[in-house]
């Protein structure tokens, strides 16, 4: 089991934290995605490694940026 966590800009609401949950949730091997709105902090866990490329995919999916 692999955990990792990104900081993620402009979500100002629970839909945007919907919007991130359903996008990053559909990467294969994503086990869970918890979203804090106050943070910005999504915690993505999964089986393994996921690309931080694919993360950062989903979150512009989304409408939203991955910061550095």
């Amino acid at each position: 089991m692999s955990t990792a966590t990104y900081t993620v800009t402009g979500m100002t609401c629970g839909h945007c934290v919907s919007s991130v949950k359903e996008e990053v949730g559909e990467i294969d091997g994503v086990t869970a995605v918890d979203v804090d709105l106050a943070s910005g902090r999504v915690t993505v866990t999964s089986e393994g490694p996921i690309d931080d490329d694919k993360v950062r995919a989903a979150v512009a999916e989304a409408g939203y940026e991955v910061t550095a």
